[in-house]
């Protein structure tokens, strides 16, 4: 029986980092030339969306503007939260987006970044029942969704959505076991709901492919000549049950490094496995706050602090040294939150009353404050 997917090579091209030129331009030409190398190689999977800044534009001249369009598969995303106050605002992002990408049709549409807040904007648009619509229209040829939130919520989105084909999932062997992403948690009810799986950030946001040094050695004493990254990548394309692995490229060497290990992989051995269990309990023996994000304490902060998100982003520095990704957790998972950031604090004590993972909350908060915040 045929499955969704089952011709689709396991390595996506993430349109999202695509090069970039002085004044923060994409790079068409070297995209050109990271796509031939892609197509060439057999690969056929592309992954954009309306929020990716000229992203749209770029895999039109690059791609669709120089090959067949049955030769390809393009993905696209509806993000109905930004700044969308009607359901006429969310719908037209489609027409945006197939007029930008040039493509007549999208061979994947998803509703983009599901969870927590954000899934409230396709209930009350009628999303669901819209992208359904276009389908039927041919407009559309498969629709699923993006995700970001907790095994819970994806089980309650899946069981009243039934009629989505396939779900986007953050995956890679950091997160696997993590219990602030819980991304098994999240592929496990996708597998029991039966819905392939596309996998986005599976070298976490750039972070796997210069991850601790003694990750890193781990790796490089298993296969001296592979790059950290292809061990991510590896470790996500192995799972059963996936449609294909998006890798954000942003030049032809990435790209080139990519194809290398990709173009004939047939799966992890088993020594390649046990390798990444290796680095898996390496990463748990590195000194993180413990914060499950059950948020008992935003419930009791009288101060609306995101204590979570500044443990997630603080949790980030102490692993990958990279206080530009730390920062950028720091502005999403609270400032965008609607919370409040750590320096706030007024150490009243009610959040470790709750807290289950019994953590000195203002203790760590102090750190966030003077380690991530400088103040």
């Amino acid at each position: 029986m045929a499955y969704l997917g089952e011709n689709i090579k396991k390595l996506g091209f993430g349109l999202m980092r695509l090069p970039k030129l002085e004044g923060d331009v994409i790079d068409i030409e070297q995209t050109k030339k990271m796509v031939d190398l892609f197509m060439d190689a057999g690969f056929t999977y592309f992954d954009t969306a309306w929020a990716y800044a000229g992203s749209e534009d770029a895999i039109r001249q690059a791609l669709v503007e120089r090959y067949p369009r049955e030769k390809f598969q393009l993905a696209t995303k509806n993000a109905a939260w930004i700044n969308c106050k009607t359901r006429e605002e969310a719908t037209a992002q489609f027409d945006i987006s197939l007029k930008q990408t040039g493509a007549g049709y999208f061979d994947f549409y998803l509703l983009h970044n599901l969870g927590e807040t954000r899934t409230r904007y396709f209930d009350d648009f009628g999303l669901w029942d819209w992208v359904q619509e276009k389908k039927a229209q041919g407009l559309i040829k498969h629709a699923g969704f993006s995700f970001h939130s907790t095994p819970e919520e994806l089980d309650a989105i899946l069981n009243a959505h039934p009629e989505m084909e396939f779900v986007q999932l953050q995956i890679n062997y950091a997160d696997w076991e993590n219990p602030a992403i819980r991304a098994r948690g999240c592929y496990e009810v996708a597998r029991k709901h039966g819905k392939p799986i596309v996998i986005m950030e599976p070298v976490k946001g750039g972070m796997l492919a210069t991850p601790p040094k003694s990750v890193e050695e781990i790796l490089k004493a298993a296969e001296p000549e592979s790059s950290a990254a292809s061990w991510a990548v590896r470790f996500a394309a192995n799972l059963e049950g996936v449609i294909t692995v998006l890798s954000g490229m942003s030049n032809v060497e990435q790209m080139q490094d990519n194809l290398s290990y990709m173009k004939d992989f047939n799966g992890l051995t088993e020594k390649e496995q046990e390798t990444l269990k290796k680095a898996q309990e390496e990463l748990k023996k590195i000194p993180l706050i413990p914060c499950t994000t059950c948020n008992y304490c935003a419930k009791v902060c009288p101060m609306e602090i995101g204590v979570s998100g500044s443990f997630t982003a603080m949790n980030y520095l102490t692993l990958y040294g990279s206080k530009d990704q730390a920062l950028h957790q720091e502005e999403w998972l609270v400032g965008k939150h609607g919370r409040k950031s750590a320096n706030e604090c007024v150490k009243c004590g009610k959040c470790e009353e709750v807290c289950p993972q019994h953590i000195k909350i203002r203790d760590e908060m102090e750190k966030v404050a003077a380690k991530l915040l400088g103040k």
